[in-house]
């Protein structure tokens, strides 16, 4: 794009030097601009100039830099885009003496980034009038002068510069002298006086006239200075500089004192004639504090701070006058040299902050701009960044750097960097600074909740209260607010087709788990749920974990006698033979118990005996033995009363009566009575009722045993069925199966009992099969469906084998 000369007033001849001397610029944007305009003064509109129009300028977040870190005297109006005066613009403050004065920026435009070469012009207005240093100028000019000779007069110095500088001189009408005008605008002009008439000191001895300097400003400016003329005797040389010019290299911030130079000149004349003094004739501005010289010896020395970038050369005029006002001048230029004195500065443009997390590798972080006011290697900048951060430096238009990412971010190790900028110059020693930027990172839903375990187990004991904290989950998650708020619900599903919502529910902030019912331990004994945790996030993000539940069993069920059956249901008798030695196996009480572990632990224990010493119970097997041998003096009916308890706390117990009847021969069984009321002595008649029931029910079994056997097989066991010692088969001990092993009986029980007798012609065999009967999980006991097993049958066996008794477990 090129550039375009928005002057608005006439260029003056070193305006149009300016831009032969820098073809190169067409490239940029130059705008011209006089000094002292007023502020919002519209130099020119950047927006058309740079071809993006208003909207594009804030789009682009345009802004105006220093390119020196100069002063900011221009800056943009975003709503109009029009570059403005924000400040008063002093040229003569700024540039001085120079012809051209001209400030440097720099549009710097975003997104992408560019970068645009602002040259503002500062025009010079006449807003300085003219001035003598010395408003008295005195002059001692001998009465031997001759008609023609010249004078030379100070020079006055105006502050503006070209047109508008020192124009000439013009002295008021005098009978002896004549105003002659020397130089140019570009190099200074001074006035000299010609005697056009001879002194005679006798008739004047002084002589004042006025001098008046004017410049070529419109409107014009001038000022005056009263030339007071002493006439003295001849003086006829004036004093002579050692050398025109003097040239000083001086380095920038040379201390106070410093002797820069020493200029001297010769007066050949002697005495007050040749005695010469010394003193600026011209000296600028801002070099009137920087340096003196003693009028004696002509020696310079620095009296003020000596700052390269504020300038570079200065130019003095040195002035030797004789005592008689003879004066001639010198030059004294001195260059300034550059001292490694300003470290780095770092402008931090433009920053994105706070940065999302998921931000791509190579994004645009930030834009920094790094100046330093020396030049030449001093001026040399490196830039680089402390530390191991995701962050590089990428070098970009001229003194301009990006910050970009190179790596991934994650909030949940790093949430923020502070990352130091580091820009080192490559003076001697060198010199540098830093910025720190402080980057936050903006957190996004990338991390699911994570439980604190695998898996949990809570153990609860059942008839528990509804509404019980069983147990507690706990997941966290790393991101930030919402994203990490973590929420708990149970995983819908059915255990046993039962909903897991009736059974637990979860506090969906703590993740504290509660029984919403009472557990019966023989119903459930564990099962298994999800429970969910999901965060506020968007999109939420979630995980499970499974929480096995396990039921504890309490003591609730007391133990259930199998057999021998309930009083009240049926009568149960069992024969025991005479012969029966000690330890010999007579009965057995079968009872299982609904619980699990110890508390299914059964003990037995004999609570009530007819003979106390006749008979023994097994702790533990429930084996009704004999303890000693059965004698002809024993009483032939035994009523023992049997106590089964669990090994729960509180233990829980049962109780039942077994009846057994001492005999060898079924002769003797009419003679049986009810043992349950064997004590009731004034019920005779009943008793009888039941001995003759007994006897002829048993009569009729044995007859139909007797001729099933013959017809079945020579020794086949008849079957004889006895109202009084006959065993239902509601009562029979059923097989218990109990889940993961908890119940009291593990296996199927054949409990077979043989007696016989002495004849060697009667056998009772209790048969008995518990294949088909089940305790569930649910607790309930199925009742035996064979039908070979619908009943207990007494066996009499009428062989020749040897009596025993045999008992089958």
């Amino acid at each position: 794009m090129g550039c375009r000369d928005l002057s608005f007033l006439p260029p003056t001849i070193f305006t149009a030097l300016f831009f032969l001397l820098f073809p190169a610029a067409c490239a940029d944007l130059t705008y011209s601009v006089p000094e002292e305009t007023r502020s919002q003064y519209v130099v020119g509109n950047i927006a058309k100039d740079v071809g993006l129009g208003v909207q594009g300028l804030s789009a682009r977040k345009a802004r105006i830099n220093t390119e020196d870190s100069s002063k900011g005297y221009v800056d943009i109006n975003l709503n109009s885009g029009d570059l403005i005066v924000v400040e008063r613009i002093d040229r003569e403050v700024l540039c001085g003496p120079r012809i051209n004065c001209i400030l440097n920026y720099e549009l710097v435009l975003a997104n992408p980034l560019e970068v645009h070469r602002i040259f503002l012009n500062i025009q010079d207005i006449n807003d300085n009038a003219p001035r003598f240093l010395n408003e008295h100028i005195n002059l001692e000019i001998p009465e031997s002068a001759v008609k023609g000779q010249h004078f030379r007069l100070d020079e006055a110095h105006d502050s503006d510069i070209g047109q508008n500088g020192v124009n000439g001189y013009s002295l008021e009408n005098n009978d002896n002298f004549v105003l002659f005008v020397k130089g140019n605008t570009e190099n200074g002009k001074h006035a000299e006086l010609v005697l056009d008439k001879e002194l005679d000191r006798e008739q004047k001895k002084n002589v004042d006239l006025i001098l008046t300097v004017v410049d070529g400003g419109i409107p014009q400016r001038s000022a005056t200075a009263v030339i007071h003329i002493t006439v003295l005797d001849a003086n006829d040389n004036v004093p002579v500089f050692s050398q025109p010019v003097y040239k000083v290299v001086l380095a920038e911030n040379a201390p106070i004192g410093t002797e820069v130079v020493n200029v001297s000149a010769e007066d050949a004349d002697e005495g007050a004639n040749g005695a010469v003094t010394y003193e600026f004739s011209r000296i600028a501005d801002n070099a009137v504090q920087l340096f003196n010289i003693d009028k004696v010896t002509g020696e310079i020395k620095v009296s003020g701070v000596i700052d390269y970038e504020e300038e570079k050369y200065y130019e003095l005029r040195i002035q030797a006058k004789d005592g008689s006002g003879l004066a001639s001048t010198a030059s004294v230029v001195i260059d300034v040299t550059d001292e490694n004195d300003n470290a780095p500065k770092i402008i931090l443009t433009s920053v994105n902050n706070p940065i999302p997390e998921n931000t791509v590798v190579g994004t645009e972080i930030a834009i920094i701009n790094v100046q330093d006011k020396d030049s030449g290697e001093n001026k040399q900048i490196r830039c680089s960044i402390n530390g191991n951060v995701p962050f590089k430096l990428n070098p970009s238009i001229k003194n301009y750097f990006s910050l970009i990412s190179t790596n991934f971010l994650d909030r949940e190790s790093d949430k923020d960097y502070n990352i130091t900028i580091t820009a080192t110059d490559g003076g001697s020693p060198p010199l540098s600074s830093s910025i720190i930027i402080h980057l936050s990172v903006s957190d996004i839903n990338d991390n699911p909740p994570v439980f604190e375990q695998q898996s949990y187990t809570a153990y609860v004991m059942e008839n528990n209260k509804p509404g019980t904290s069983i147990s507690a989950v706990t997941a966290k998650d790393p991101d930030w607010r919402q994203n990490g708020t973590v929420l708990y619900s149970l995983f819908s599903s059915e255990i046993n087709g039962v909903s897991v919502s009736s059974l637990l529910s979860i506090n969906s902030d703590t993740g504290v788990i509660h029984a919403v019912r009472s557990f019966d331990y023989e119903k459930f004994r564990d099962f298994k749920v999800q429970i969910v945790a999901r965060d506020n996030g968007s999109p939420p993000l979630s995980s499970n974990v499974t929480v096995s539940v396990f039921i504890s069993d309490e003591n609730d069920n007391a133990p259930q006698i199998l057999y021998p059956a309930e009083e009240g249901k049926s009568l149960m008798t069992e024969m025991v033979p005479k012969s029966a030695l000690s330890g010999s196996l007579l009965s057995k009480v079968i009872a299982v118990d609904a619980d699990s572990g110890q508390n299914a632990w059964l003990s037995y224990q004999i609570i009530k005996s007819t003979d106390p010493g006749l008979f023994s119970i097994g702790l533990h097997s429930g084996e009704i033995r004999a303890q000693r041998d059965i004698t002809e003096s024993d009483s032939m009916k035994q009523n023992l009363v049997i106590s089964v308890k669990d090994s729960g706390q509180p233990p829980l117990s049962a109780t039942c009566s077994v009846y057994l009847l001492i005999s060898d021969n079924l002769a003797e069984v009419p003679e049986l009575k009810d043992m349950t009321y064997e004590e009731s002595n004034s019920k005779l008649t009943f008793y009888l009722i039941i001995a003759l029931v007994s006897v002829t029910t048993f009569f009729l079994t044995f007859i139909i045993l007797i001729l099933a056997v013959r017809f079945c097989h020579r020794r086949k066991p008849r079957l004889l069925f006895d109202g009084a010692v006959a065993i239902p088969s509601a009562y029979l001990p059923p097989n218990y199966a109990e889940v993961e092993g908890a119940g009291t009986l593990r296996g199927s029980y054949n409990y077979d009992t043989y007696l016989s007798t002495g004849s060697r012609t009667s056998d009772f065999k209790f048969i008995t099969s518990y294949n088909d009967m089940t305790l569930t999980a649910e607790g309930t006991l199925k009742k035996v469906q064979n039908d070979t097993l619908a009943a207990s049958l007494i066996t009499l066996n009428n062989t020749t084998d040897d009596d025993e008794v045999r008992t089958n477990l």
